[in-house]
């Protein structure tokens, strides 16, 4: 079994890159994808800049956002769009990186809070509102077009079909590259792609949902996590009669809690099985001379199933840390010990 006497650094890091796609549009992005959603709120510009560089400067080629970042920090929805918007103007950066955000959970009521929990507020997926927040999202991004769009949030008050046609409708225009669901159950994922096929529209490429090393307590009420099944799918695809679905992992590192052992397991994590695996985690990290954080990343860039983690630094030294997880590969003994525990 391979050891290193040092952490992984992001120094010496090769960036891969993967291809998506949806059986008519495909592009290549980094395996690791850069989340900005607290850039232009709880991340200052000058920060936020010199991260954006940095990721770049290392071969990172795939920014997430949303239409709805930060309205809980105190912006007005659209602060990371327009901050990335200053960047690429800045930088002469457009044309260089793949850009996805999301639509459909900013605030429906601009005076009435979000809700994860009925009555949301959120404006929902109904074709005119896809329609309005993709435009505003080109603008406010200063790009003629949105490689990634995602409906951030699944509409269950507004028919599928309406819905895909109105995605299916931005690819047309040419105003989508590849379209995608988020915080989605598995069979509107699976019913949406063959009710695009009913309507001769592009598919959904891409499904963005929580996932990390560490696993939730089990809830049949939860959509927002990968779930195994939801894996199995995607590795189904790529076909020609079943078009390529990516899955894309948010809060891959649970906001800092995989490493800190003083920070609480939130969402459902803080179970005995999760204070193991994270036991494990830590002794692995040691063994291979990485860092449980890239550990954790390196776990899901290479799964059966890879995924592509979205990750959020808040300073170039964090940037740096998680870097060392892009061509981090773990040996299949070491992979066995942390699938056992």
């Amino acid at each position: 079994m391979e050891t290193v006497n040092q952490q992984h650094s992001s120094q010496e890091t090769t960036m891969r890159y993967r291809t998506l796609g949806d059986g008519r549009t495909s592009f290549d992005v980094s395996t690791l994808c850069l989340g900005t959603m607290n850039m232009g709120t709880l991340t200052d510009e000058e920060t936020s800049f010199a991260i954006l560089d940095r990721y770049v400067e290392a071969g990172g080629t795939f920014l997430d956002t949303a239409n709805n970042y930060s309205y809980w920090a105190g912006g007005h929805g659209r602060d990371s769009e327009d901050l990335i918007n200053r960047w690429l103007t800045s930088r002469g950066a457009r044309g260089h990186v793949r850009i996805a955000t999301k639509l459909g959970a900013a605030k429906k009521d601009p005076a009435l809070p979000l809700s994860n929990t009925p009555p949301t507020n959120f404006q929902g997926l109904g074709a005119e509102t896809v329609a309005w927040e993709a435009y505003e999202s080109l603008r406010h991004l200063g790009v003629d077009r949105l490689d990634v769009l995602y409906g951030h949030v699944d509409d269950l008050d507004t028919p599928l079909a309406e819905t895909v046609g109105a995605f299916g409708k931005l690819q047309a225009e040419g105003a989508v590259g590849i379209s995608g669901l988020s915080n989605v159950a598995l069979w509107r994922v699976v019913e949406a792609r063959e009710e695009a096929l009913r309507q001769g529209v592009a598919p959904y490429g891409l499904v963005q949902e929580q996932l990390s090393y560490l696993y939730p307590t089990p809830d049949p009420d939860r959509h927002n996590w990968a779930s195994p099944e939801l894996l199995d799918y995607a590795r189904s695809t790529g076909t020609d009669d079943r078009p390529q679905l990516a899955v894309t992992a948010y809060s891959p590192l649970l906001q800092g809690a995989m490493v800190r052992d003083d920070k609480e397991l939130w969402d459902g994590y803080g179970h005995p099985t999760s204070l193991e695996r994270r036991r494990v985690l830590h002794d692995v990290a040691r063994q291979v001379g990485a860092t449980p954080n890239q550990v954790a990343l390196a776990w899901l860039l290479g799964g059966p199933v890879p995924v592509i983690p979205v990750i959020g630094p808040s300073s170039v030294a964090q940037l740096d840390e998680l870097l060392g997880a892009a061509d981090l590969d773990l040996d299949p003994e070491v992979r066995a010990r942390l699938d056992a525990a």
